[in-house]
């Protein structure tokens, strides 16, 4: 197996996962960032991160760290961890593709002794049931004899620069004690916040999965209050700050479910939970609450219009926002187009409004071209979708002059004064 003081790593993916995990590696190591994307690839050479996850002194920090779009730039590698994402399918099940396409990488590259480490999300089992045999396929090695795998979940929370990479915590885990071992000892050199090692692979990916299933079900317990306390004509802000005074009440809010971790990651347990037999059943409520609130938002700014004589047919509305979450371009299964394609079906205008993201990117992902400035006093409603800073910034009397004389303001996000606002979750 490798020597801890000649690892030469391959980090293969560089997205929102990968590289900021390569970044902090190629501090202390020899680090070769692959992705397929070459566009990528030379963004990155130039110091550029469109994700905003990593800025450019923390790139050029990265002295031992250089980025690869040719796979041959991988064979001089002997530790690979790879951090592809995994999303679901037009079903709702899990979608392993760029996994096993990765996973085909590494059976072509990988060699004797090597260690293979993976990061992305998965059910319970996928790294040794789905992964790893694609692997010896390939590259004709056998597993745990030839070549050994860890799996190290990871915890990146896009945006957020206080819970970076290096203060989060890791799980770590291999496929024998020798190999688990070394993997926690790999990402004890760049993770300041300390490791967890599991006793097994499949201990760390379930507890990954749980992560965002916890918060999933959370939310979506606070959704159903939120529709509750609006059919009793209660404000479910106030309901939720006066709760929050007891010491262990948890302080999740309302709001659409997306992005690539809780808005998914339930969908991999319940497959496998379906696999051997079991029918998950709280988790599966949750889901469909969280994936029914865009529907349930449109009803109510549409309920509000009526009230307000508002005309419902050819009116115009704001979006503002279009990211899964604040203060971030990321456009991963964002839930806000739900809300435009129930408003559109009521022969409603929707024009989008978000600085945070790349237009073409939200074009090309969704068919949704973001205006760069809304129309001054021409909307019937806008609704705050995302708590972006500019958007708190402007105030609800800013957001106000993009309003016709009358017109509906509507927060899904606490994030105006609430005597300011027209409609609340």
């Amino acid at each position: 197996m490798v020597n801890m003081d000649n690892v030469r790593l391959g980090v293969i993916g560089l997205g929102y996962v990968g590289l900021p995990l390569a970044v902090e590696f190629g501090k202390v190591l020899p680090t070769v960032g692959f992705d397929i994307n070459a566009r990528r690839i030379g963004e990155l050479r130039d110091g550029v991160d469109h994700t905003l996850e990593v800025e450019p002194e923390l790139l050029a920090e990265a002295s031992q760290l250089s980025f690869e779009s040719d796979i041959e730039a991988l064979r001089a590698c002997n530790v690979y961890i790879v951090t592809v994402p995994t999303p679901i399918d037009d079903n709702r099940s899990p979608d392993l593709t760029p996994l096993i396409k990765a996973s085909e990488t590494l059976g072509r590259v990988v060699s004797q002794g090597d260690v293979v480490i993976y990061e992305s999300t998965v059910y319970p089992g996928a790294t040794e049931e789905a992964c790893i045999p694609v692997v010896e396929r390939v590259s004709g090695l056998v597993y745990n004899r030839d070549f050994f795998a860890g799996y190290s979940p990871e915890r990146i929370n896009p945006g957020d620069k206080e819970h970076r990479v290096t203060t989060i915590m890791k799980v770590t885990s291999g496929s024998t004690p020798e190999v688990a071992e070394f993997v926690d000892a790999l990402y004890r050199r760049v993770i300041t916040a300390g490791t967890h090692l599991a006793s097994s692979i499949a201990v760390a990916e379930a507890a990954k999965v749980i992560e965002n299933t916890q918060r999933d079900v959370n939310i979506a317990l606070v959704n159903e209050l939120a529709v509750i306390f609006n059919r009793l004509g209660i404000d479910t802000e106030e309901v939720l700050q006066a709760a929050g005074t007891k010491w262990n009440f948890l302080p999740f809010r309302p709001g659409l479910v997306g992005g690539h971790c809780i808005g998914v990651d339930p969908y991999y347990l319940t497959h496998k939970a379906q696999q051997v037999g079991y029918h998950p059943e709280m988790i599966l409520a949750g889901r469909r609450l969280n994936d029914g609130m865009g529907a349930y938002v449109a009803s109510q700014l549409i309920k509000q219009m009526i009230k307000r004589r508002i005309h419902v047919e050819g009116a115009r509305v704001l979006v503002m926002g279009l990211t899964f979450k604040e203060n971030c371009p990321d456009l991963r299964n964002t839930r806000v187009v739900d809300i435009i394609a129930e408003l559109a079906d009521y022969n409603i205008a929707v024009d989008v409004h978000d600085p945070q993201v790349n237009k073409d990117e939200a074009e090309a992902e969704y068919g949704i071209r973001p205006v760069n400035a809304p129309d001054t006093g021409a909307y019937d409603a806008m609704i705050l979708a995302v708590a972006h800073r500019e958007f708190k910034a402007l105030g609800a009397d800013g957001i106000r002059a993009w309003g016709k004389p009358q017109h509906v303001l509507y927060d899904l996000k606490y994030a105006l004064d609430k005597d300011s606002v027209d409609l609340r979750l």
